[in-house]
């Protein structure tokens, strides 16, 4: 039995203490000087777990960094190998509802009880759980993440460069690719995907600084070549690119252990050099393989739960080349609705932007979708969340996040109308928040700000979500007018499509919500 103050809850508050964030580590970056030192202090914590480093090495791992796409990258890859009969670890961040999540066995959130018991051993001495291999997701960047303790991985991945994380990784998409080229080592085999020249010449110069074989993995289509398509359990013509860099880390992981069962190489695998790097081997998908990528389940991204009349088109993406292909997604997936429509649609955002990232820029790219409604909240599931540990957020105040969510609807009012201004927001308080949209426009969406995720969802669902019925408030009234003329569309309307994204936090709470079994 559990002791009184150490149940799973208490485990994740204590977990909480330890929080951090950008504006941090910058200042920690600046006290010390060397960002190495943060590798260094990993070290110490580790050895006062009861392990050293050298217990990291004796690991199979697949090591995995990049702006966009590196978890989906680390799903499939996770999921293919899998499929081999091998018995897979997973780690990831950050977590979309629980923080069990991060931390996978054969695919597996780590239960409650495992978590709690490992938790609280960890702050006395960490027992280390063993198995055939494990996916790791970096953090952020690479080359001073605390997943780069690791000194032998297996194998190696780079996923799609973008901008972000500026005030810790730099400002370029050169900085950031010498950033991510840090969890390359001396011999080890590492992929990446088709990038832009500057930052692929920087993976390039770094790899051959310390002797670490670098290739480019071919498109998918090449590996299709002569097979049936490949079916991707993720939506969106972006997985694609993760999926062809999964089944390569698959394959050399599987080549490195000597396994049979590895797939045959095809007639276009002729050694070759293609954007500064050799392309790797093309190969034909064994069934395995194939059925890996097509089972892939990776939670808040490009995913689709259809309710009723609603539909939830849900996506973390946060920097402005994954929002693209974030539109991209939806747009298509609308296309395809529209061909089963049978009366009037709607179109709802739900969006929220953290941390140093230029809301601006990510709503400009969102208006394409012409959206009848834009509505803002904070990434926080309640008013009050003393009872849910998984989505505390000590680093900023609720007037902080209100006030964010407020400049985030000026922004998305001054595209409306074309760049010209729009009022300045008003201070934020603690009470549920509805902002009066302005007066409505000719091909003007309506845009409203609420205080949390489930009054944004009470509002947008109009109780039509089958699944989502928020409890009745003290004296039976909502904390604000759900009917009204701004209403009517939502009503009434036949389909009501609502994409969420800007944040994976965002996704996350939205997730907990709308499917109240992640919870359990």
């Amino acid at each position: 039995p559990q002791e009184p103050g150490m149940e799973f809850q208490d485990a994740v508050r204590m977990l909480n203490t330890l929080q951090t964030n950008a504006s941090y580590l910058e200042q920690a970056k600046r006290q010390r000087g060397d960002p190495q030192t943060q590798l260094e202090a990993m070290e110490l914590y580790l050895a006062r777990s009861g392990l050293q480093v050298e217990d990291l090495d004796r690991l199979n791992i697949i090591h995995v960094t990049g702006t966009k796409g590196k978890g989906s990258t680390c799903a499939f890859t996770e999921r293919i190998l899998r499929n081999y009969g091998l018995k897979t670890g997973f780690f990831s961040s950050p977590h979309l509802v629980q923080v069990r999540e991060r931390i996978r066995i054969n695919g597996q959130p780590i239960s409650r009880e495992l978590f709690t018991k490992h938790f609280w051993r960890l702050y006395q001495r960490l027992e280390e759980t063993k198995v055939d291999l494990a996916v790791v997701e970096v953090g952020i960047g690479g080359a001073y993440d605390c997943t780069n303790i690791i000194r032998k991985p297996v194998v190696c991945g780079v996923s799609s460069l973008g901008v972000d994380h500026t005030s810790i990784l730099g400002d370029t998409m050169e900085k950031i690719a010498w950033q991510k080229g840090g969890i390359f080592k001396r011999g080890v085999p590492a992929f990446t995907v088709l990038q832009p020249d500057g930052p692929l010449a920087v993976l390039r110069d770094r790899a051959q600084q310390i002797s670490c074989p670098l290739y480019l993995c071919p498109p998918l289509e090449a590996l299709e070549d002569g097979g049936p398509p490949l079916s991707l359990g993720l939506e969106g013509e972006h997985q694609r690119s993760n999926a062809a860099l999964a089944l390569q880390l698959a394959h050399c992981w599987l080549q490195q252990q000597d396994h049979q069962d590895v797939g045959e190489l095809t007639a276009s695998s002729r050694p070759s050099v293609m954007r500064q790097l050799p392309l790797a081997p093309a190969f034909q998908p064994t069934a395995r393989m194939r059925h890996g990528l097509r089972d892939t389940e990776w939670l808040g991204r490009t995913q689709v739960l259809r309710r009723g009349p609603l539909t939830w088109y849900l996506d973390g993406a946060h920097t402005t080349s994954s929002v693209q292909a974030c539109v991209r997604w939806f747009l298509a997936a609308l296309r395809h609705q529209e061909r089963q429509s049978t009366g009037p649609e709607v179109r709802v955002l739900l969006f929220n932007s953290t941390g140093d990232r230029d809301p601006a820029a990510l709503l400009k790219v969102l208006q394409p979708c012409q959206f009848d409604y834009a509505v803002f909240c904070p990434n926080l599931t309640e008013r009050s969340l003393s009872g849910d540990a998984d989505q505390q957020n000590f680093m900023v105040t609720l007037d902080q996040v209100l006030h964010r969510c407020l400049e985030h609807q000026q922004h998305w009012s001054r595209l409306d109308d074309g760049g010209r201004s729009a009022p300045s927001p008003e201070p934020a308080g603690p009470e549920p928040l509805l902002l009066a949209p302005p007066p409505a426009h000719p091909g003007r969406s309506t845009s409203l700000v609420f205080g949390c995720i489930s009054h944004a969802l009470q509002w947008i669902s109009q109780g039509r979500d089958p699944v989502f019925q928020p409890p009745s408030p003290p004296g039976g009234r909502p904390p604000f007018p759900v009917a009204g003329s701004k209403t009517r569309l939502l009503r009434e309307a036949a389909a009501i499509h609502v994409l969420v994204t800007g944040s994976l936090h965002l996704v996350g709470g939205v997730l907990k919500l709308l499917d109240p079994s992640l919870s359990q």
